[in-house]
C-alpha cells in the first residue's frame, strides 16, 4: 500500500490534527497520574480516539503508583503486548487489569 500524496494544506491539517491528539492524551495521563481519571474510565470508554489509540504499557505507567517496572510486569503476566492499544485489549484483559490494580 502506498503513501497518498498530500498538498500542503492537507498535510498541515493532518499535523495539526495529531498534535492536537497529542496533547488530548498527555493531557489524560496527566489526569491519570493526578487520580482525577480512573483505568475504569478509560477501559469503559474506548470509542473514544483519545482512550483507544492510547498504548496499553502508557495507559498503565500513567497510573499512581505504577511506573514501568511494575507496568511490564503486569503487561508480561496478562499476556498484553507491549505494543498494544487499549482498543485491542480483550475482555478478559480488561477485566485482569481492573483485578490487578483495583
Amino acid at each position: 500500500m502506498s503513501i497518498p500524496k498530500l498538498t500542503p494544506e492537507e498535510r498541515a491539517k493532518a499535523l495539526a490534527k495529531a498534535q492536537q491528539i497529542r496533547s488530548q492524551r498527555m493531557e489524560v495521563r496527566k489526569q491519570l497520574k493526578a487520580g482525577e481519571l480512573t483505568l475504569t474510565d478509560v477501559l469503559d470508554n474506548v470509542e473514544n480516539e483519545i482512550y483507544g489509540k492510547m498504548r496499553v504499557k502508557y495507559l498503565l505507567e500513567s497510573l499512581p503508583q505504577v511506573g514501568k517496572i511494575t507496568a511490564a510486569k503486569l503487561m508480561e503476566e496478562i499476556g498484553i503486548d507491549e505494543a498494544r492499544r487499549v482498543q485491542g485489549l480483550g475482555a478478559r484483559q480488561k477485566s485482569q487489569l481492573l483485578e490487578k490494580l483495583a
